[in-house]
């Protein structure tokens, strides 16, 4: 289960829709207060300030568990400038013309000779170019949203006053736990300037400025607690004290990592608070298996999880649609791309209403499904003895080398080359079902399995060949001039493969088939009156003819290749 996403915040107004279901009446609350049953407002509580980063905002005087008010997040989300003063963070954001300005602009560029029937085809060639492209928007920050898993959530929702706290305790903690992560692994800007891509050198930055905004439910009313963390753009340089943006690239490759880690430091917390147990439970063909607390009976789950069935049903309609129309089976990433659409397409409007209504409702269902008393029994699953914790030096070390070579392997099953957040992530499921003491031991334990698969990886990025001077290299020696966590790796395993399939293009002991009966199968229609355009005929021609065992067609999604050879 996906427990971390993250979407791009533009700047300007994209922020308001985090205030939208704020009650007006819910008063000043830290971070650390228990989301509890009692909530009488209709919405959800106000934000509140987290991150390291948050210390260097109004000369100090921000600190994390602090309200936000629309004010403040307009002027640092909207506008880039610190949120209490209004004094500008680094440079402001940038504006970028929008695509009517760029077509202007191009076509006023266009050669005044150009015939108007020239002029024309130039003219509609730019007006589709541009608005393939859209608008650009400056980046103001990135929206994180941390979720339970779908059985924490079940019980969250059915539990008395005090076992709510301590879930919302737990949901706070591992979101904190996991944001520090992003401080010291992730988080970083760049500096410098050349005449072609601008910044060269990725420096360390002092923290992260987030807000965070706990929500209760589902679009379709469902118990679902999380958390939209927003993550400014904004950072302030760890080096010489100046505001920066965040480099992007490495938000984008970590969050996979960071949803893994998140579900195994919450479930870590879980059971250090109420002893329970979490087991691996399959979810079919093509899905990664989904941990939920063992006790937790699937059927609640399912009662609690009618937006995953209306987008299934969805995604299955437009699967249906796509044989009929293509007489195939989609691929993996048309799937995906499917349930994307058909969760836009199923998308209710969020009804607001008080956390008080949403237990109740919620509690009269699960006792349907239960037979019995809801609350009884969610006192009963968080009622355990205390639990076996391991401490990091408690795994051997043959253990993290076995693990790191288990998780090359399945890397390797799905990708040709690897980075270290490929590894990461999976070494953080591999040892999901093992419950940590803390999350530093669980943290150590997932970097030596990574530092063991990496070991037991074929390295392609070359090492630096020069050492960088001592104020070019970060806190851990690497120097500022290569990404952190960039090298790229894959395996000899991966590599021999390929040279068998490069031979198998090279053989040319393949059948052919007569260059006149190509000619004859692609001059005329097929059954449906279909004919082949003149370069997928032509590429037919070239893979009948050329005798090789093993021939590779290419082209873009949609180009036809299905409909030339098979």
């Amino acid at each position: 289960m996906v427990t971390v996403s993250m979407r791009v915040m533009s700047a300007g107004d994209g922020y308001k829709y985090l205030l939208r279901t704020v009650a007006a009446a819910d008063g000043d609350r830290e971070l650390s207060t228990p989301l509890t049953r009692y909530y009488a407002e209709a919405g959800t509580p106000p934000g509140q300030w987290l991150g390291s980063g948050v210390a260097s905002l109004d000369r100090g005087q921000l600190a994390v568990g602090d309200r936000v008010s629309e004010a403040q997040l307009q002027l640092l989300m909207g506008m880039g400038r610190d949120p209490i003063t209004g004094d500008p963070l680094g440079h402001a954001f940038p504006a970028y013309k929008s695509v009517p300005e760029r077509i202007e602009a191009r076509i006023a560029d266009l050669d005044p000779d150009l015939s108007p029937g020239a002029k024309g085809e130039a003219v509609a060639r730019i007006e589709a170019e541009e608005s393939e492209r859209g608008r650009r928007r400056a980046v103001a920050g990135f929206d994180f949203t941390f979720s339970i898993p779908k059985s924490a959530s079940a019980l969250w929702a059915v539990a008395d006053a005090g076992t709510q706290a301590l879930i919302g305790e737990a949901h706070h903690a591992a979101v904190a736990e996991v944001v520090a992560f992003m401080e010291r692994e992730v988080a970083a800007t760049r500096t410098g300037a050349t005449a072609g891509d601008g910044a060269v050198a990725q420096v360390d930055v002092t923290g992260l400025v987030a807000t965070a905004f706990d929500h209760f439910d589902s679009r379709a009313g469902d118990p679902h607690l999380h958390t939209h963390v927003v993550i400014s753009n904004k950072v302030q340089t760890a080096f010489d004290g100046k505001w920066r943006s965040l480099d992007g690239r490495p938000m984008h490759a970590a969050v996979v990592a960071l949803s893994e880690l998140h579900e195994a430091v919450f479930a870590d917390h879980m059971t250090r608070t109420f002893g329970v147990e979490w087991q691996a439970r399959d979810m079919g063909r093509d899905r990664n298996p989904a941990w939920a607390i063992s006790t937790m009976p699937e059927e609640l789950v399912q009662e609690f999880s009618t937006r995953a069935r209306h987008i299934d049903a969805e995604k299955n309609k437009l699967i249906a649609e796509y044989v009929a129309k293509h007489g195939r089976q989609p691929s993996t990433a048309t799937i995906i791309k499917l349930r994307a659409q058909a969760t836009l397409t199923t998308r209710p409007e969020k009804e607001v209403r008080s956390l008080a209504d949403l237990t109740a409702e919620w509690r009269t269902r699960a006792t349907g499904v239960l037979g019995h008393d809801a609350t009884t029994w969610a006192r009963e699953v968080t009622e355990n003895d205390k639990p076996l914790l391991l401490r990091a030096d408690d795994v051997p070390l043959d253990a993290i080398a076995d693990l790191g070579q288990s998780v090359v392997e399945v890397v390797g099953e799905k990708r040709s080359t690897w980075r270290r957040w490929n590894l990461m992530a999976e070494a953080s499921r591999q040892t999901m079902g093992w419950r940590f003491a803390t999350t530093h031991d669980r943290e150590a334990v997932v970097e030596m399995v990574a530092d063991a698969a990496e070991q037991a990886s074929l390295r392609l990025t070359p090492p630096d060949l020069a050492t960088s001077p001592a104020a070019f290299r970060r806190v851990d020696g690497t120097s500022v001039f290569r990404p952190k966590h960039s090298t790229v790796f894959s395996s000899e395993l991966l590599l021999a493969a390929e040279d068998r399939l490069l031979d198998r293009s090279r053989a040319t002991t393949g059948p052919t088939v007569p260059l006149a009966t190509v000619e004859k199968i692609t001059g005329r229609p097929d059954a449906e009156g279909r004919m082949l355009g003149e370069d997928q005929a032509d590429a037919l021609m070239k893979i009948a003819v050329s005798g090789r065992v093993l021939d590779v067609l290419v082209g873009p999604a949609g180009a036809g290749n299905t409909t030339c050879c098979v």
